[in-house]
């Protein structure tokens, strides 16, 4: 069975830095497009960012853009999400998200993935 496993999460300062990372397993993702999305209590859960199995199409919600990166190394099926000039409201759950190569729907929106990581809780204190 395809499980998602996010780490790196944690409390971080505003203005620091954190790495999150999702190792994929029971399946190969070097062809998927995988991302992130995020979750604050009480709050939608939100894009923020994907990357295409090539790895040079990435794209970002306006909100992270210029501050988060996300890289992947397929040969390890992993993705990375590098958070720069980290604000309070960044904190959430972040979920790591994959699809399959024919899976249908926006890459923007939740519903075009159908692998979900159980999330990785990232804290930013003022």
């Amino acid at each position: 069975q395809v499980q998602l496993v996010e780490s790196g999460g944690g409390l971080v300062q505003a203005g620091g830095s954190l790495r999150l990372s999702c190792a994929a397993s029971g399946g190969t993702f070097s062809r998927n497009t995988m991302g992130w999305f995020r979750q604050a209590p009480g709050k939608e859960r939100e894009f923020v960012a994907y990357i295409m199995w090539d790895g040079g199409i990435t794209y970002y919600a306006d909100t992270v853009k210029g501050r988060f990166t996300i890289s992947r190394e397929n040969a390890k099926n992993t993705v990375y999400l590098q958070m720069n000039s980290l604000k309070p409201e960044d904190t959430a759950v972040y979920y790591c998200v994959a699809r399959d190569r024919d899976y249908t729907g926006s890459r923007y929106s939740a519903r075009g993935y159908n692998y979900w990581g159980q999330g990785t809780q990232v804290t930013v204190s003022s």
